[in-house]
């Protein structure tokens, strides 16, 4: 019997590369005062945040999480049934609106930068409707200068990261007799310093995986090393004839300072779903005129932070569990519980697209038959989407 092929881990590119490998991960709302980030923020965790029409009405961030849509993890739910039903989640932050000079203390000043470094990734919330109701921070409506005043304010924190830990390596160097920086910080440090000073993001450079090391290690609190979506909101009007002045001009601007998604939404549009979501007649009207973009950009986030997800799926409950992409089986089982990862033995697998293709009720006769019901070991790689039953020891000795 041939071996089993190994399951490679896919490589992490762009802004994920800089990332900490963690399952739990957060997404920030970013922007200026008044752009509608409270707004959305309540709209995608259903809370209650308040959002009213001044500046910094957020203070300190508010916090909470938001479901990942997904058609597998609703059509293995429609399978089984179960009493319990678990999906993938997004945690989600809100954070206060920055404002020209809040590197040097402004608005709300360096509290709320740091409040970004805390996140890991974040949507880049554009203002590009008007209303004389909803007060702006500055005179008119020009969605590229709010966006380059935030991009500069959070390359300039940047800059100071970069100075302090410059300084850092040199007090440390200094504590080693005879010892010097090395060449490879110093033209790392260097390549930032040059990228940072010209308003692009540090995650939009191109780095040897040297330097990618280099950066996490002595820049772990950069912020334009994380991933960002840019999200233009627009008005309900706007946003339903797919047609707005800046669209084009503001997707031209992000190409050319560092690149990024952008998604046109409007919260005045996805207010008026909201509103309509007990009436599933009128919201299914309503919907014929424009869908909902929300579930794009939670999706679209989730990825950008190289969370996946895999399914244990039952009678009594179907669960998503949200893993880093590449996490081996051992630390995927560890997520379930900790017994699972120090006691595996193996993991029983078969992917979504073969189960859905086989299934013919609610057990793995079917795909055992086919032999897609596969039992990998600890080197198996966790793709997105597998279906997995865990096999572990639980009276396995922890290591000394």
């Amino acid at each position: 019997m041939p071996p089993k092929k190994k399951v490679e881990a896919a490589a992490v590119s762009g802004a994920a590369r800089f990332g900490r490998v963690k399952n739990s991960l957060k997404f920030g709302l970013v922007g200026l005062p008044n752009v509608g980030k409270s707004s959305l923020f309540n709209l995608l965790t259903a809370q209650n945040a308040e959002a009213a029409n001044y500046p910094f009405c957020t203070i300190e961030p508010n916090e909470s999480r938001c479901a990942v849509p997904d058609d597998r993890y609703d059509y293995l739910c429609s399978i089984w049934k179960p009493p319990s039903e678990y999906p993938a989640y997004l945690q989600i932050t809100d954070i206060a609106g920055l404002v020209k000079g809040a590197s040097e203390g402004k608005g709300l000043g360096n509290a709320f930068l740091s409040h970004i470094q805390a996140v890991d990734g974040y949507f880049h919330i554009v203002r590009a409707f008007e209303d004389p109701d909803v007060t702006h921070v500055d005179d008119g409506i020009d969605p590229i200068r709010d966006a380059e005043t935030i991009q500069h304010e959070l390359c300039l924190k940047d800059l100071d990261a970069l100075s302090k830990a410059y300084k850092a390596e040199e007090v440390d160097v200094k504590k080693t007799q005879g010892s010097k920086l090395s060449q490879l910080f110093i033209d790392t440090m260097e390549k930032v310093k040059v990228m940072l000073e010209k308003d692009i993001p540090v995650r939009d450079g191109e780095w040897s995986s040297p330097e990618v090391d280099m950066i996490k290690r002595k820049l772990h609190t950069l912020i334009t090393t994380k991933p960002c979506i840019y999200l233009v909101n627009l008005s309900a009007k706007d946003y339903i004839r797919k047609k707005n002045k800046w669209l084009v001009k503001l997707h031209q601007w992000i190409q050319a300072h560092g690149g990024g998604q952008m998604i046109p939404f409007s919260v005045e549009y996805e207010q008026e779903l909201w509103d309509l979501r007990d009436d599933a007649t009128a919201l299914a009207e309503q919907e014929k005129v424009a869908k909902s973009v929300l579930p794009k950009a939670i999706v679209n986030a989730y990825h950008e932070l190289n969370l996946i997800h895999f399914f244990t799926a039952g009678e009594k409950e179907v669960r998503c569990w949200t893993v880093y992409g590449g996490a081996a089986a051992p630390a995927a089982a560890g997520v379930i519980h900790t017994d699972f990862e120090r006691g595996f033995i193996k993991a029983e697998v078969v992917s979504f697209e073969d189960f859905k293709e086989l299934n013919t009720g609610k057990g793995m006769v079917a795909i055992k038959e086919a032999g897609k019901y596969k039992q990998e070991g600890k080197q198996y790689i966790v793709q997105d989407g597998d279906i997995i039953h865990f096999q572990f020891n639980v009276t396995t000795q922890k290591k000394k």
